[in-house]
């Protein structure tokens, strides 16, 4: 049976968010430009990345076209959704109004829990860093200094988050620029000879670990992009936020495609996949030293805290977003939907203790509570793009049969990409199914978005009963 929709009705998902106290309007198009830009850069591509390379070898390059591809897809049917019907939730919203409360449900809390287990692994690394530069505060103290400073500029105006992480992406940003120019001018033979291809196929050749390393390098790759559908949430808070949004998406995703895929080239061409620096002390690190850049390790120290810090920053502020549009929508305790000053300050509150509760359990329960959560969250930004995937194919037709004017923004190749890209995901829960560690990733995935699942469709329920009782 098909459903018809007129914009935002009384009841809807968005009408509900939209009632009640309001979130302020303070950000600007630069902010949410930098955040497309670097809100998905982080210690996931400075670091992370060198555990990929040891995985896949040179064929990393590889695994970055074909998941920076799927992200491009992800990111267009977002900008597509988000542009037409701006909302707090983003995808949440959506995919509520398009397949039901189970939905919004699972997407919405599963990305709340990614977002939060990335505050405290953020925070770990960054308080891992501070100690050793300075050993008078433990690591967890500094965990704490930084928990405390980013759940307090979370609690100020929202222009406050935008700056800090506008200032925060662009030193990210200029650290990644500068690192291509000195990668292509030491691959021209600037900093001494020019290493042709002996890297890429030497050393084991370009496919070195065969197919069992692609798939191991696959998750690292895509793990690396999560993140990045952040800017949809923020897009509701700013000042235009149709137009600032499709702005974000049209000019950010090929950039961000070029910052990964042109890093992973220069790295796998200067240096030797095997050399154990790649994975201990990072790709970047190895390839400056490679070059005789002076003080190498330090600039990229310097240059993964602040990634570490604006992650934590972004995440803090996405998952309060997301908390606070599900329980304004009925999908949580009541409490978190409170809103001062234009902020929604229970929200933020309850992400941070859930962060730094992730904290304490990643000292006491290292391999075991930690390592279960983040196993859980590494996998929930692909659930997220299977219902945003699902959400999309039925958001376009109802648009373009009932307000084809709100279609600003269009993905491309409908409803083939769509598709294309859904069937990419299902690849990849197929790849994680041949391996032991996969198949317990997605049971305990499953588990808990199921549980999700069932709690939204409860509500479901739930309101159509109240619905038949009026």
């Amino acid at each position: 049976m098909s459903r018809t929709h007129t914009p935002s009705p009384q009841g809807s998902p968005q009408a509900v968010q939209s009632g009640g106290a309001a979130l302020s309007h303070g950000l600007k198009q630069r902010h949410l430009s930098m955040i497309a830009l670097g809100g998905v850069i982080g210690a996931g591509l400075f670091v992370g990345s060198g555990v990929g390379i040891a995985a896949a070898g040179p064929a990393i390059v590889l695994l970055f076209i074909g998941t920076g591809a799927l992200v491009m897809l992800i990111m267009r049917m977002l900008g597509e959704m988000s542009a037409a019907r701006p909302s707090t939730g983003s995808f949440s919203v959506h995919a509520e109004e398009e397949l039901g409360a189970w939905a919004g449900s699972t997407s919405g809390w599963m990305y709340w829990l990614m977002l939060c287990a990335g505050v405290a692994a953020e925070a770990t690394a960054a308080g891992t860093i501070m100690h050793g530069w300075v050993p008078f505060l433990p690591a967890y103290g500094w965990v704490a200094v930084f928990m405390v400073f980013f759940c307090a500029s979370n609690l100020t105006a929202v222009k406050n988050f935008g700056e800090f992480e506008f200032w925060f992406s662009a030193v990210k940003v200029t650290a990644i620029v500068a690192f291509l120019v000195l990668g292509v001018l030491g691959i021209l033979g600037v900093f001494g000879d020019a290493p042709g291809t002996r890297h890429l196929t030497g050393h084991g050749g370009f496919f070195p670990t065969g197919a069992a390393g692609l798939a191991a390098g696959l998750l690292t790759t895509i793990s690396g992009f999560a993140g990045l559908e952040t800017v949809t949430i923020a897009a509701a808070e700013s000042d235009h936020p149709s137009r600032n949004v499709a702005r974000a998406v049209r000019t950010a995703v090929w950039r961000i495609a070029v910052f990964y895929i042109g890093s992973m080239a220069v790295v796998v061409t200067l240096v030797p996949w095997n050399n154990p620096k790649v994975a201990t002390e990072g790709p970047y690190v190895t390839v400056l030293d490679r070059l005789g850049i002076p003080a190498a390790g330090t600039i990229m120290q310097i240059v993964v805290l602040v990634a570490l810090l604006s992650a934590m920053n972004a995440n803090i502020y996405g998952s309060s977003r997301m908390a606070f549009s599900l329980v304004t929508r009925g999908q949580g305790p009541r409490f978190l939907g409170r809103v001062t000053r234009g902020v929604p300050a229970a929200a933020v509150l309850a992400s941070c203790v859930f962060g730094f509760a992730a904290v304490v359990a990643g000292i006491i329960w290292p391999t075991t509570v930690f390592a279960w959560l983040l196993n859980i969250a590494g996998c929930a930004v692909l659930v997220v793009w299977s219902v945003v995937c699902l959400t999309q194919l039925r958001m376009r037709r109802r648009l373009e049969r009932e307000q084809p004017e709100l279609l600003s923004v269009r993905m491309w190749g409908f409803p083939y990409l769509t598709w294309l890209a859904l069937a990419a995901i299902l690849g990849v829960f197929a790849v994680m199914c041949a391996g032991a560690q996969g198949r317990q990733q997605l049971a305990g995935t499953a588990v808990v978005a199921g549980a999700f699942a069932a709690a939204g469709h409860l509500k479901q329920r739930r309101d159509r009963r109240a619905a038949g009782a009026l």
